[in-house]
């Protein structure tokens, strides 16, 4: 198959490799490349697509990849880069009389507008003869210098590798200022930032005729970018005040509903429900096509179920206040307690391995202790496979995108797999506030 060049962006390199592999299974694009031979290090990836067309189509809702382009050299040097791309002349006849620009970039060190234009000069050898056009060019073709990341106050003058392919196709990075969470009408303390959102979006194989469901919903951000993206969403949340508006930090503007109005996918987000996950209402059997969440975990809000703690009364529920009894009344709190971390997540597995229909992604946020966190941490359940565990570093502890498909018919057979010892997330409030000293 031919050769293409996928230009990453430089952030989150650890869920390049999980998204791609997401939107060649979302898209239906076959994609080959050398996983042992990806550097996170390195903003550049070839793979092997069966051609131009399918390749644009596999990045045009990418959010880590900026363009794709069809592979027509590389080199360490410009002599050996253009050593190859002289031996494919009959490639260039195409565009001899077509519009086109050329974009030079470097990787590891910016270049001059002088050293661009001496690049662009130096392959005058392709004797293109149509117009310069720096706009809406019929050919656009990418010269990428990459010098590689380096600790020393001067960058290297020399580049370690050399690209040149033409642009087919681009990712959807504009995304990220669309979302972005500044610009919301609502906005709450836990609210998810726009690229990891539609990262999240992606990996879930959000699109047309699928329904997702946040169980931890917040102020909505992962409703927002999956039916921005054409699937049903809908949610839910113990604390319906962050879904009200009454919580959060720009409040009186009718909640989540002014998100949805503002990004105009009304018709997409069917509403939200308040109520304890793990005491759910859904009828039993496969609902969803897609589960989305981040549970909390206690670095900005902590998980909560309904429960009483010890020495409270249960009878202040049933108290009658002004002719109505307490619980049954519209400002109504019910009684919550702490919900360890690791119970949220068995739990969230078990009703994933339910409510997902065969085929279905749960792609969900695992907090964890960096110098505690073993492989064997991330809970297991016989009814869904793990396919992607994507790392966010935050020094002493980091979370972890997990994603997993439903892959049994019968799940009720058996219950989630822990590890045999404690893993990482387990007690990770208190770990969090403790400095993560030992307990």
């Amino acid at each position: 198959m031919p050769a293409f060049i996928l230009q990453f962006a430089h952030c989150h390199e650890d869920f390049r490799l999980a998204e791609l592999d997401a939107l060649s299974e979302l898209e239906g694009v076959a994609v080959r490349y050398d996983a042992a031979g990806y550097s996170a290090e390195s903003p550049i990836l070839v793979v092997e697509i069966d051609s131009a067309a399918s390749a644009a189509k596999l990045v045009r809702r990418a959010i880590l990849i900026r363009s794709v382009s069809e592979y027509w050299g590389s080199g360490a040097t410009y002599a050996e880069l253009f050593a190859e791309v002289k031996r494919t002349p009959d490639r260039w006849n195409e565009y001899m009389q077509k519009s086109f620009k050329f974009t030079v970039e470097g990787f590891g060190r910016s270049l001059t507008q002088k050293e661009k234009v001496a690049v662009i000069e130096s392959f005058s050898f392709l004797g293109f003869e149509g117009p310069i056009r720096m706009k809406d060019a019929e050919a656009e073709f990418l010269v990428c210098e990459e010098y590689g990341e380096t600790d020393l106050p001067v960058p290297p003058e020399t580049p370690k590798k050399l690209w040149f392919g033409r642009i087919v196709g681009r990712g959807s990075r504009h995304l990220i200022d669309v979302f972005d969470v500044k610009k919301r009408k609502y906005l709450g303390n836990t609210t998810m930032d726009a690229e990891l959102s539609l990262v999240m979006a992606n990996q879930a194989l959000a699109q047309p005729g699928t329904l997702v469901y946040d169980p931890f919903m917040g102020t909505g951000s992962f409703l927002l970018t999956c039916a921005h993206f054409g699937a049903c969403s809908m949610g839910s949340d113990i604390d319906g005040r962050q879904i009200r508006g009454t919580a959060g930090f720009r409040r009186g503007v009718n909640g989540i509903s002014a998100n949805v109005d503002q990004y105009q996918v009304a018709d997409r987000v069917l509403g939200s429900a308040v109520f304890d996950i793990s005491r759910n209402p859904w009828r039993a059997g496969a609902l969803f096509d897609a589960i989305v969440t981040d549970p909390p975990y206690g670095v900005r809000a902590g998980a909560k179920r309904l429960g009483r703690k010890n020495g409270t009364v249960p009878q202040k529920s049933f108290t009658v206040i002004d002719g109505v009894e307490n619980y049954k009344r519209s400002d109504y709190y019910p009684p919550t307690v702490a919900y360890e971390m690791s119970a949220v997540v068995s739990d969230l597995l078990a009703f994933a391995a339910e409510r997902l229909v065969v085929g279905g992604r749960l792609v969900y946020w695992l907090p964890t202790v960096a110098d505690e966190y073993e492989p064997e941490d991330v809970p297991l359940h016989p009814a869904l496979r793990l396919v992607a565990n994507s790392e966010q570093p935050f020094g002493s502890w980091s979370r972890r995108l997990i994603t997993m498909v439903r892959v049994a018919a019968s799940p009720e057979r058996a219950a989630s797999q822990v590890a045999a010892h404690d893993p990482a997330h387990k007690n990770f409030r208190d770990k969090y506030f403790n400095k993560f000293e030992p307990l």
